[in-house]
Parts: structure tokens; sequence; C-alpha cells
């Protein structure tokens, strides 16, 4: 065997090895942004957990909560601020959750499940007022995404799922 024989099959197998270093990194990468993603989805979830647990735990919260949605007027001052530290909270998160839908870390499926939520919640009475008083603490994307959204044909939101709340004004 002379020189240039062993010469091509060291290229040879040089060439091999670094295809195979290619595909094995590009494996990594993608089990890595999967799981970035899976992280992503979860943060998402845990974020917006994080805001309306204390509703449950709290019949106080829950109420502000719930009535506040529905008629900022049947609150005191004092709720009525406490609605709107949660409105920001709750709005906040969902911001997060847009963003990462929007840089590609949310999965479609789940996105609509949020998007769906959203819609409800952002057209209730006591959001929107925030809303219109405080739309400059969003990002400008955010602001234009909900601004866009079109009102579900029927307003489902804690404050009037059961219809408790409409039931008690029409009373």
């Amino acid at each position: 065997m002379n020189w240039e024989a062993v010469n091509a099959i060291s290229q040879l197998v040089s060439s091999v090895a670094v295809v195979l270093s290619v595909l094995y990194l590009g494996i990594q990468v993608h089990r890595s942004t999967r799981v970035a993603k899976l992280a992503t989805q979860d943060a998402a979830a845990t974020a917006l957990r994080d805001v309306t647990k204390p509703f449950m735990e709290n019949a106080e919260l829950e109420r502000i909560w719930r009535v506040g949605l529905e008629d900022l007027s049947a609150l005191s001052a004092e709720d009525r601020a406490r609605f709107f530290h949660a409105t920001y909270q709750f709005l906040k998160a969902f911001e997060t959750i847009h963003f990462h839908y929007v840089y590609g870390l949310m999965d479609r499926q789940l996105w609509d499940g949020w998007h769906g939520l959203l819609r409800h919640y952002v057209f209730a009475p006591g959001i929107v007022h925030y809303w219109n008083r405080r739309p400059e603490v969003f990002s400008e994307r955010f602001r234009k995404f909900v601004n866009a959204l079109e009102p579900p044909t029927e307003q489902r939101t804690v404050g009037d799922l059961f219809g408790q709340e409409k039931r008690k004004i029409d009373s």
C-alpha cells in the first residue's frame, strides 16, 4: 500500500467522522430545543396558575376577582385596587405566553387554548376598564395583539360562567 492510498483512506474516514459528528450535533440540538419548548410551555402554565391560585385559596380574593370582572362599581376603592393588581399580573402572564408563542416556543394547540381563554377574559368589563387605562405597561406587540382580538360569541369568565353575576344584576 502506498502513501497516496493511506492518505485517501484517512481523508475518507475523517469525512465520515465529520458527517457523523454533524448528525449527532443536529440530534442534540433538536432534543435541546424540544426540552426548551416543553420547559417554556410548563413555565407559562405555572405563571398563570401562580396568578390564579390565590383566587381559589382565598374566598375574599376570589370574590374581588369574580365581581370585578363584571362590575367594578360593586367593589370598594380598596377592592378595585386589588382587582387592578390582579388584572396586571393576569395580563402579564398572558403577555409572556404570547411572547413564547410568537417566538416559536409554544405549541400551536396549547396556544389555541390560551388564546381562547384570553379572549373570554380580556372582554370582561372590569378588564376592559383596566386595559383602557393602563395599556402602556404592556409591550407594543401584545397591545396590538389584544386590540385586534375579536370578542367571543358567548362570554365565559369565572364572573359569568354560570350566569350567577348576571342574575344578581337582573334581579
